[in-house]
Formats: structure tokens, C-alpha cells, sequence
């Protein structure tokens, strides 16, 4: 079966499985959904810290279920960084 997650701008065969592993199967499951909620879950998972990248991948196929916004996910990483040291 083909995820409908790679439908999603940013998310790719590679993010849709990490997700499809949270139960997240669409974008209608992302909706209102917490991505640092998601990927703290996902790193316990796993046992291991994944790279911020990938947050601000699910920051953006948040941000893209809530309100069509389509941005690369880069984008979202400079505006973590800027919290991050502003």
C-alpha cells in the first residue's frame, strides 16, 4: 500500500514510515497534532536522538495539515535556530 503521508510537501517514502510508525497515516491524522510531541515519541522509540532536521520536517507537515502552509522544511529549521539563539 502507498502512504498518502508523501502526498504531504517535505514528507518522503523515508519520513512517511517514521510517521506510519507513530499511527499518523495522513494528513488527517496530523491535523492539530504536536510534532515535538511526535518526534520525542519517535526518538524513544527508537532509543536514540534523531537529527532536528527531522523535527522540523514534522514541524512542517504539521504546519501543512493545519493551514496549507507548504514551506520546505528548512525553512521551519531557520526559525527554530533563530529561537534556539535569539
Amino acid at each position: 500500500m502507498i502512504s498518502t503521508l508523501t502526498d504531504i510537501p517535505n514528507v518522503g517514502p523515508k519520513v512517511a514510515a517514521k510517521l506510519e510508525r507513530l499511527d499518523v497515516r495522513g494528513a488527517d491524522d496530523l491535523r492539530g497534532a504536536d510534532p515535538h510531541e511526535l518526534f520525542e515519541r519517535l526518538c524513544a522509540m527508537d532509543g536514540q536522538r534523531h537529527d532536528p532536521c527531522l523535527l522540523d520536517t514534522f514541524v512542517a507537515a504539521v504546519a501543512y495539515a493545519d493551514t496549507g502552509d507548504a514551506r520546505p522544511w528548512w525553512e521551519f529549521s531557520r526559525e527554530r535556530k533563530a529561537r534556539e539563539h535569539g
